[in-house]
């Protein structure tokens, strides 16, 4: 006899659970610890926010809830403009992808 297949209790969409990152995600650090207002003069605690070339990493990444990101984000902003962040990190390289091989004086 042949085996049936699909035959049994459908499996829910929310009860799969497979692959990395199909854990719990992890709580929001502002949320935790009650933060009100992200602070832009706290650049010690925005760097954690900004990836080694300078962009603002992802709520994905971070874990933040969507209030938090978006200030976040602007508290980041503010503090490139008063020259508290950079706009870039100098990552220390001599040729980027673009002008390969030329020499310019």
């Amino acid at each position: 006899m042949a085996k049936a297949r699909g035959r049994g209790k459908p499996v829910r969409r929310r009860d799969k659970r497979g692959g990395p990152g199909g854990g719990r995600r992890k709580p929001c650090q502002h949320c935790r610890d009650k933060v009100e207002q992200v602070d832009y003069k706290d650049v010690a605690s925005l760097r954690k926010f900004i990836s080694e070339k300078g962009k603002i990493r992802s709520r994905r990444i971070t874990g933040s809830c969507r209030r938090h990101q978006v200030q976040i984000a602007r508290a980041v902003k503010r503090a490139r403009e008063l020259a508290l962040l950079p706009y870039v990190n100098e990552g220390g390289r001599e040729d980027g992808p673009r002008g390969r091989g030329r020499d310019r004086d």
